[in-house]
């Protein structure tokens, strides 16, 4: 096995492939390979991640890599992993997604590269023109309809009903893969492990119409050591678009993840050599409260997707929130940013600024305004890292960062917002 498909191997980044000899043997030479990404929301999220890195670590070997965002299979919908009908949007809708998503893949792969840039294209520019009835003849006949029902992502719906439009999605599907075949002597196909039946069917379709052979590669669906999924939090998805979810977020997201799945992350998302993680999980073992796999990587990936300058700007954030850095010196974007994620008073102009006691319980951090009290007390109380040195003490306009926000910490790690409007 190549040395690249060893380290792939290590990451855990193989489920499946045709035949990895012959995989092997190709990818002695540059060849082109693609992943396909269906514009079912505004922005891809970290679960599309996991597999668009990989086809960054195939450019970085050295091979040619197409991200395909799917304006005709967006149209369509997806079965797979779903057990009811995707809500169909509009093309206007899709179309603003396509474009979307991709600006948002030139985050990750190198598009100026001189030997190998990456490019993206849309199937919507080869499915579009054709009619009906030449998709029928042409492209159709080539499948058997007992071998499409045989495919996970419609066996598995077929008790609970699946309509002819997400029926046909693996159709499309491996059209793509034979027009990229045909455009761009693209000759593998990569995507999450949920996408091997359509791959096959991709690889079949070029065998019979052009007699040609490709090769399939799938990524394992990553998953929490504690089983649950991967990419969720309790406000939802993690998404690559800023307005989707803050900079400040997606660090917190990578900084705040379980000691037992730090490491498999850092295989997974970081471009570090197997010596730089091996040593990195060394120094983790012996101090996991440092938390130094945890902001590498996400310093590393902050810095792919939003920018070297936001992820040091929302590390500073970070560190200033506990007691670590000046509020002030924050600007307010990125003070913004950072304080969307806690709970928030909100205070009006024309209202009288409550005491911190009362702020703090309205916020919910303490459960009454006697705890609150008895945090004063203790000497555990904050407000923008200042001491608060009597449960009277109450808020002036002055004290707002930026003229409109204010931090309560209670103890090391308890933080609310006030916001004035």
């Amino acid at each position: 096995m190549s040395a690249f498909l060893d380290d792939l191997r290590w990451r855990g980044l193989i489920a499946q492939t045709t035949d990895e000899k012959a995989l092997s043997a190709a990818l002695d030479k540059p060849i082109t390979c693609y992943i396909g990404f269906d514009p079912t929301a505004p922005s891809i999220h970290v679960g599309n991640l996991v597999v668009l890195l990989v086809l960054r670590r195939f450019q970085m070997a050295g091979h040619h890599p197409i991200a395909l965002v799917g304006g005709a299979t967006g149209l369509v919908g997806d079965p797979s992993g779903r057990n009811e009908e995707r809500t169909l949007n509009s093309n206007d809708i899709v179309k603003q997604w396509v474009d979307r998503i991709a600006v948002q893949v030139s985050s990750v792969l190198d598009f100026n590269a001189a030997a190998n840039p990456a490019r993206v294209v849309n199937n919507l520019d080869w499915t579009q023109p054709l009619s009906a009835i030449e998709f029928l003849r042409d492209v159709g006949k080539h499948f058997s309809v007992n071998q499409m029902l045989s495919k996970d992502s419609v066996a598995n719906r077929l008790e609970a009903g699946i309509s002819y439009t997400e029926f046909s999605y693996q159709v499309l599907q491996a059209f793509d893969f034979l027009e990229l075949y045909k455009r761009n002597n693209c000759t593998l196909q990569l995507g999450g492990s949920d996408q091997w039946g359509n791959i096959v069917a991709g690889l079949d379709l070029i065998r019979r119409v052009e007699g040609g052979s490709a090769h399939a590669l799938t990524i394992p669906l990553l998953t929490k050591s504690d089983g649950t999924k991967f990419g969720k939090t309790a406000g939802g998805s993690i998404w690559l678009d800023p307005e989707m979810t803050s900079p400040y977020a997606f660090f917190q997201y990578w900084l705040n993840a379980d000691d037992n799945d730090i490491i498999n992350f850092l295989k997974v998302f970081s471009f570090k050599s197997r010596a730089e993680i091996e040593e990195i999980e060394k120094e983790h073992k012996e101090n996991p409260g440092a938390r130094n796999a945890h902001r590498a990587l996400a310093r590393e990936l902050t810095s792919m997707i939003h920018g070297s300058d936001t992820a040091v700007r929302v590390e500073d954030a970070a560190r200033a929130l506990f007691g670590q850095g000046d509020l002030s010196a924050l600007d307010e974007k990125t003070l913004a940013s950072a304080l969307s994620e806690l709970p928030t008073v909100v205070l009006s102009p024309d209202q009288e600024i409550p005491t911190w006691v009362d702020l703090l319980a309205s916020a919910g951090v303490v459960d009454s305004k006697s705890a609150a009290r008895r945090i004063v007390k203790e000497g555990g109380a904050y407000l923008n890292n200042e001491k608060i040195a009597g449960e009277d003490f109450r808020l002036e306009k002055s004290h707002f960062l930026c003229g409109k926000y204010a931090v309560l910490r209670k103890g090391k790690r308890d933080l609310a917002a006030v916001v004035l409007q």
